[in-house]
């Protein structure tokens, strides 16, 4: 069977992605800022992720408009349940893969490139990608 060929926004269709990159990388954030205190503002998250305080208020909306937060006018930003499930798995996932590259003796622009890829790699590749690294570690890289 031959293989169907798309770009990226086409495999992004193809496969209909729930959440898009900027929603992943907001609640990431949030998951990370949670994990230091519970009182996760709009204002600490736009310092987080370098975005002005308007967008990350429009984002939030929508991310409680999904299930992900719970958020309310000056208030602060709370994850549901739905949405720390997520950022565990999406925060696990910026750590695999800047893990791997760093294996690869990646210096320059590691997080950069650390979140280029890891909105682009699947569970499967991911897997592979933290088997790959952990035998590096394991085997190669303690010599």
């Amino acid at each position: 069977m031959k293989e169907e060929f798309y770009t990226l926004k086409g495999y992004k269709i193809k496969n209909e992605e729930i959440l898009s990159s900027s929603m992943e990388d907001y609640i990431e954030m949030i998951y990370r800022l949670s994990q230091k205190s519970d009182q996760v503002r709009v204002r600490e998250l736009s310092l987080a992720l370098n975005v002005q305080p308007p967008s990350t208020t429009k984002m939030i909306k929508r991310l409680a408009k999904e299930n992900y937060v719970i958020y309310e006018r000056y208030g602060c930003i709370k994850l549901t349940e739905k949405g720390r499930d997520i950022g565990s798995k999406l925060l696990e996932r910026h750590r695999i893969i800047f893990d791997f590259l760093e294996c690869l003796g990646v210096k320059e622009n590691i997080l950069e490139q650390t979140e280029k890829i890891e909105h682009a790699v699947n569970d499967e590749v991911l897997e592979k990608i933290n088997e790959l690294t952990k035998f590096l570690k394991d085997e190669i890289l303690p010599f």
